[in-house]
Order: structure tokens, then sequence, then C-alpha cells
């Protein structure tokens, strides 16, 4: 029961997936893992999608594909302007008319030939950003772009509040089921 009720959170955020406990992000026909740090608060865990901490955070490619270190790769953070979570797509991206207005963090399209993209940003507001990592083919006149979607800093109480809700629920049935509900009402009878 409780799987079903958390499986939406399975599956988010767009350009990123987990794939046997790695994370890897898919640029187009390219791939890569894709990992975040947060060196100053969580020392050397790594983060697949949500940024825990409003501080400062490391971003990192390591190219899955050879002919990627061969090519130009951009990288970009913006504030989610359109509120479009996990669901944040490149034509979300075409869509904001300055896109360099809501952009917080930018690392310029460069060759990085020893197939690892790495960039820090320190966040100063907790809340939704959109990540966007743009490349091309090395021999075709192709684009690609990956876009995801992550929170920055802590939200809610996470999956406590359902599990407690979901053990109250088990002892609650197991209680009536077992006839405590009736003797209890039995017993409140008896002392009026």
């Amino acid at each position: 029961m409780i799987v079903l009720l958390i499986s939406p959170w399975l599956h988010a955020h767009g350009g990123v997936v987990a794939d046997e406990d790695l994370c890897i992000i898919e640029i187009g026909v390219f791939r890569a893992h894709f990992t975040i740090y947060q060196p100053q608060t969580r020392a050397s865990r790594e983060f697949c999608e949500d940024v825990p901490d409003v501080s400062e955070a490391v971003f990192v490619l390591d190219y899955l594909h050879a002919s990627l270190s061969q090519v130009p790769v951009d990288f970009r953070i913006i504030r989610d302007v359109n509120n479009r979570t996990i669901y944040a797509s490149w034509e979300d991206i075409q869509a904001i008319a300055d896109l360099d207005a809501v952009t917080v963090f930018h690392e310029p399209a460069r060759v990085y030939p020893d197939a690892s993209m790495s960039a820090q940003h320190r966040f100063e507001e907790k809340g939704w950003y959109i990540g966007i990592v743009t490349t091309r083919h090395p021999t075709l006149d192709r684009h690609y772009q990956a876009v995801f979607g992550f929170h920055v800093g802590r939200r809610g109480f996470g999956f406590w509040p359902l599990m407690i809700l979901a053990i109250l629920v088990v002892q609650l049935h197991y209680w009536v089921s077992n006839g405590g509900y009736s003797r209890w009402q039995q017993a409140r009878k008896s002392a009026s």
C-alpha cells in the first residue's frame, strides 16, 4: 500500500533517472552519470535529484560516451518561474522570454576532454530550480538538451507523516477486527 502511495516520487525528474543505484542524465543520444554534492554541509554524500540544503552545491557529469568529450557542453540553472517542478521540458525553457533574467548559474559551453564536467554554485534561496544541459552531435547538425527540475532546501516532512498514518490505520484495523471496539463500547455501556 505504501509503495503505491510513494511510487509517483520514484519516477520523478525529467532528464535524470535512477539506474541501478546510479543517477543517469540523458542528453539526447548521450548519457552521463549525474551526481550532486554539498561539501560544506553533507561532506561527500551523493545526491541524485534534490539538493537538501540551501548552500553550495557541486554538480558533476561523468560522461558515458567518449564522443561527448569531443563536443561543447553547456550547463545552466534557472529559477522555476513557471512552477513546472519535475515536469519541466525543453518546450517550457523555450517559452521563457528572457532566459538570462531567470538564470542563477551558467557555465558556458566548452569541451571537457577528460570526460567529466563539474560546476559549483552557492544557492541563496530555497525553492524549485531547473537544470539545463545542452550539447550537439560531434559530426551532424543536431542539438540535444536535458532538462530536469529539482528542489533546493528541505520540503515538508518527507514520507514520515504518511508512514505514521499507515501504521495508525493498521493498528486501528487490528483493534477493530479483534473486538477491541466492541469491548470498548460494552465497557462504556456498563459504566453508564
